[in-house]
C-alpha cells in the first residue's frame, strides 16, 4: 500500500479521475478533479498574496487536504507538499524536484518526508509533458499511476486542459493528484 496523505484516499480498485484545468480560473479553483461519476473529489486553490506560489487541495467538502509551496532559489524546482493549510516542518508529507537542471523530458524525483538524506527517490513520475502523458513509478520501479490528456472539443473551446489519471490499487489518491499539480506548474514556469 502507497500511503502518503491518508489511508483515505486508497482503494481496493483502479481509481479513474479526470484533472480538468481552467485557464481562467474565477470560481471552483484552478484545478478541478473528478472521478469517473462526474462527482467532484477534489478542487486545487490558489492562495493569493504569499510570497511563495502556494497552492491547497481541497476535498468535496471544501476541506484543506494539502498545500503545497514552491521553494525559490531552487535550480531544481522544488515543491514541498504539507499536511493541510500548514507549511511548518513537521507536517512536510513529501517535496518533489526536478531529476535534472535540464530536461528533455519531463522527469521528477519525489521523497518522502522521512526520506532525510534524499539520496534515493521514493517516487518517481516520467512522461512527456508535451505529449501530455507520464507514467509514477514506486521505489521500486513498479508503476503506480498514469496520466495521459483528454482531447474533447469542449475541452479545446473552453480553454482548459483535461487530464484522465489512473490511480492504481492501493495507491493515495490524492498524492497523485498532487503529483500532477506540481508536473503542471513545473512545467508551466518553462513558458513564463
Amino acid at each position: 500500500m502507497a500511503v502518503v496523505i491518508s489511508r483515505d484516499f486508497c482503494l481496493s480498485e483502479d481509481v479513474h479521475l479526470t484533472v480538468v484545468r481552467k485557464v481562467v480560473a474565477v470560481t471552483d479553483g484552478n484545478f478541478i478533479v473528478k472521478d469517473d461519476k462526474g462527482n467532484i473529489v477534489f478542487n486545487v486553490i490558489d492562495k493569493l498574496f504569499t510570497l511563495h506560489d502556494r497552492h491547497v487541495l481541497l476535498d468535496a467538502r471544501g476541506t484543506p487536504i494539502v498545500t503545497f509551496k514552491k521553494k525559490h532559489l531552487s535550480a531544481h524546482k522544488r515543491w514541498e507538499v504539507f499536511r493541510g493549510e500548514s507549511s511548518d516542518a513537521e507536517d512536510l508529507l513529501f517535496s518533489a524536484k526536478t531529476s535534472s537542471i535540464v530536461q528533455f523530458k519531463t522527469e521528477l524525483d519525489v521523497f518522502l518526508s522521512e526520506n532525510r538524506d534524499g539520496k534515493s527517490w521514493d517516487f518517481k513520475v516520467v512522461g512527456s509533458w508535451l505529449e501530455r502523458s507520464c507514467v509514477i513509478y514506486d521505489k521500486n520501479s513498479t508503476p503506480v499511476a498514469h496520466m495521459q490528456k483528454k482531447h474533447t472539443l469542449c475541452s479545446t473551446v473552453l480553454g482548459k486542459d483535461t487530464f484522465g489519471v489512473t490511480v492504481y490499487p492501493q495507491v493515495d489518491y490524492a498524492f497523485v493528484v498532487a503529483l500532477v499539480v506540481i508536473l503542471h506548474e513545473i512545467n508551466k514556469d518553462k513558458h513564463d
